[in-house]
């Protein structure tokens, strides 16, 4: 391996007196007078290069793989070894390196493979007047394609920490809803049963008839916070989904078309299914946001709730005969409530349709279960809580 007796100073972001930038450069070329024609050319242009040279394969592949370089410039044509070869080397190393070939004679379809195979220029040794802008080039657009490539690792890794950040706080929001269902049962509940149960022993004592009218009153208050209590702890928490999504959907269904007088049909491809706990919650939350937005602005007579696994996908799908969503509608359905059921649905692994006309609109829920199940071991670690699996918080039967 020889060199220029230009001293070398490292990486190209080391300068010189001068301050200009100061450029090292590999240059695979078996004839010394025609390295030392590049080095002047190159100096002649004003750039200041440390240029070590190299005539055989293995010694382009050592320096190559042992130091960092601005640039390549590689003849084409040498003993038992050519440019074409050095660049692919250049290649598969993985390093964003510019690759200038230059040569005494290449035909052109040499010089097409060249530029196929990625490299940056050719030209001809008798034209090695433009070597020196053709380098810089280079050197320029491999430095911006390094920079656009680590604007991507990181927008990237920005993404991924997000829909992290989305899954974490999906997941916690349900286990606070678990929790806050819990203490509703345990507090709330327990003080409305001691008062209904205090509420009728004093009815049992008194025949007064203003004191038997107050009691009436008092436990009409007592036993519609206890169905409140419920309510409240069945949107927190669903126990029905204890008995299996199909049964959940099928429940909820039937309390949309009781509360709204909507008629709602179900249909299911399985009397029940067996499903990773965290996408029976997705499946279930979706469904209730979108009967939710229907009772809200559909304004529809009839309401189809359509629940399938086929090919290992789990698909929900929520459609109405109502008045449809215009653009206006669509670009709001943009904002943080579908955005909302977007993030649930990654949560395990799915995704969310929407779609809507003139005849109504349908919301698509699908989750790849093999993919959902993955997710699930490994958010069971961080998110799960034994005793709310355990706990039935809607079990006041004594009330």
């Amino acid at each position: 391996m020889e060199s220029d007796a230009v001293p070398r100073l490292g990486p190209s972001a080391r300068a010189t007196p001068e301050g200009a930038a100061r450029l090292r450069v590999l240059h695979l070329e078996d004839s010394e007078l025609d390295h030392h024609l590049m080095v002047a050319q190159l100096m002649r242009g004003g750039l200041h290069v440390d240029v070590t040279r190299v005539e055989t394969e293995a010694a382009f592949n050592a320096a190559l793989a042992g130091e960092a370089w601005d640039a390549v410039v590689s003849d084409y044509s040498l003993p038992g070894y050519n440019g074409l070869l050095a660049l692919e080397t250049v290649v598969r190393s993985g390093r964003n390196v510019p690759f200038v070939l230059v040569s005494g004679e290449i035909g052109e379809d040499t010089a097409v493979a060249a530029m196929r195979l990625g490299a940056a220029d050719y030209l001809l040794k008798n034209n090695l007047a433009r070597l020196a802008p053709a380098l810089l080039n280079a050197i320029e657009r491999a430095r911006s394609e390094r920079q656009r490539h680590e604007a991507t690792r990181e927008l990237e890794s920005s993404k991924r920490r997000l829909r992290e950040l989305a899954q974490h706080l999906q997941t916690s929001v349900e286990a606070e809803r678990a929790a806050i269902a819990r203490e509703i049962h345990d507090d709330v509940g327990g003080s409305l049963t001691a008062l209904k149960f205090d509420l009728a022993w004093i009815a049992r004592r008194s025949a007064d008839p203003d004191v038997q009218q107050r009691v009436a009153g008092a436990l009409e208050t007592v036993t519609h916070a206890i169905e409140s209590s419920q309510r409240i702890m069945h949107d927190l928490r669903p126990a029905i989904l204890e008995q299996g999504l199909v049964a959940a959907v099928q429940w909820m269904a039937g309390r949309f078309e009781k509360r709204t007088g909507v008629a709602c049909v179900t249909k299911t491809s399985h009397d029940s299914m067996n499903l990773p706990s965290l996408v029976s919650l997705v499946a279930y939350r979706t469904a209730q946001e979108a009967l939710t937005n229907v009772s809200k602005h559909a304004r529809a007579k009839r309401v189809t709730v359509d629940l399938t696994l086929a090919g290992g996908v789990l698909t929900l799908e929520v459609s109405d005969n109502g008045r449809g969503m215009s653009q206006d509608d669509l670009d709001e359905a943009s904002g943080f409530g579908i955005r909302g059921l977007h993030e649930r649905a990654s949560t395990v692994g799915g995704w969310v349709d929407l779609a809507s006309g003139p005849d109504g609109t349908s919301l698509i829920l699908s989750v790849p279960i093999d993919e959902a199940t993955k997710r699930e071991r490994a958010f069971d670690a961080e998110t799960r809580r034994p005793e709310a699996d355990s706990h039935d918080p809607s079990a006041w039967g004594s009330l």
